[in-house]
Formats: structure tokens, sequence, C-alpha cells
């Protein structure tokens, strides 16, 4: 799917002279390994979006709880539209009014490494893994590092039933952690400062 397909909705729910998101006119991350993002934004529910890199768009989603570095924590994560490659830089407020409006913040940011492979040991494409349903990563950020798995678990199949994933921590991953910090508390990745401090400056 070419980016315009891809960000048909995107683009669909925002009105660009009125929000400082990108459109998605450019070509980011070209060549070397693919990139991800994990931005905390405080909408009508405070919650954290995780995105990765497939082809042209980051693939996205709602995850309320964070992504955490523990194994033993399993945190929902609910898909969203696709998103531009330049949303990975994008922090902000968003105006009130608008889809999506309040705060956001690039909590993390880096490369990651694809891992997914068929029961034959041979290697998967990320989006193919994507569509069956479980895709594995290994993340190098600046605070996530290590080895991840998403896991639809409900709906996706046409079947009428909201589609979900779970984001794991895997557990032969290495590089153990702690769970996610407080959001509000939270730092940006980018310019080191936190949701309310974005909010008060206005940009």
């Amino acid at each position: 799917m070419g980016e315009e397909n891809g960000l048909r909705e995107y683009r669909g729910k925002r009105r660009f002279d009125r929000t400082a998101e990108p459109a998605g006119r450019g070509a980011l991350g070209e060549g070397g390994r693919p990139r991800f993002v994990v931005q905390i934004h405080d909408a009508s529910t405070l919650h954290f979006d995780f995105r990765l890199q497939v082809a042209d768009v980051l693939k996205s989603w709602s995850v309320p709880k964070g992504p955490s570095a523990d194994p033993s924590d399993k945190r929902l994560a609910v898909p969203t539209e696709d998103h531009p490659l330049e949303y990975e830089e994008f922090e902000g407020v968003i105006p009130a009014g608008e889809y999506g409006g309040g705060t956001v913040i690039v909590w993390d940011h880096g490369t990651y490494e694809p891992l997914s492979h068929d029961r034959r040991g041979r290697p998967v494409g990320f989006g193919e893994s994507l569509a069956r349903g479980h895709a594995r990563f290994r993340l190098h950020g600046a605070k996530l590092r290590g080895e991840y798995a998403l896991t639809r678990f409900r709906g996706g199949h046409g079947g009428g039933e909201e589609e979900a994933w779970l984001l794991v921590k895997t557990a032969g991953g290495g590089h153990r952690g702690h769970g996610t910090p407080d959001p509000r508390r939270a730092r940006s990745v980018r310019t080191g400062r936190t949701l309310a401090r974005v909010a008060a400056e206005g940009r």
C-alpha cells in the first residue's frame, strides 16, 4: 500500500490549517533500520502511542498504560490509523476541538530490528508478520531496548469485533527493566520537556 492510500484515514481526520501535525508529504528514515517512536498523548484520555515504521508509514497503536520493560507486564494495544513517517518528530499541542486535541511529547524513539520467522526459521517480512497477528522485534531506543512482541488476540478478521493486541517485552530478550514511568512526570527524549511544559508553551 502506497503512502497516499495508507494515510487517507489520517488526513481525513485532520485539518492541517489548524493543527501543526505533519500532513505526510515527505520521506524520512530511508535506508538503514526502520524507525519507531513512542509518544505520550494527553488527549481525552492520557495514553501512549506506539508507532513502528512499516514501509512508508508508521503503523500505530494506542497503549493506555504504555510499553513496559518488565516481561511480566502485558500491555493492551489498540490499533489506530497509520501515521506519516514525519510524525516521529511531532511534539506540541493539538488545538482543542481538533481530532486528538491535547498535548504530545516524544517519550522515546530509535530504530528496531524485525525478528519474525516462519515455522522453518525463515525470516518473514514485518508487514506480513503483523497481518498474521504476531510480530517480534528488537528495539534500539534511548529508553526502550531489547526484544518485544505484538500479538493480536481479538478481532482483525472481519468479525465485527474491535481489534486488539498485546505488547509484551519477551522474557529472553535481554535488557530487563522497570515498568512504565508516570506519564505526567516523564520527559521528552527530544527536548527534555514534560507534558505540562509543552502545554504551557503552547507549541
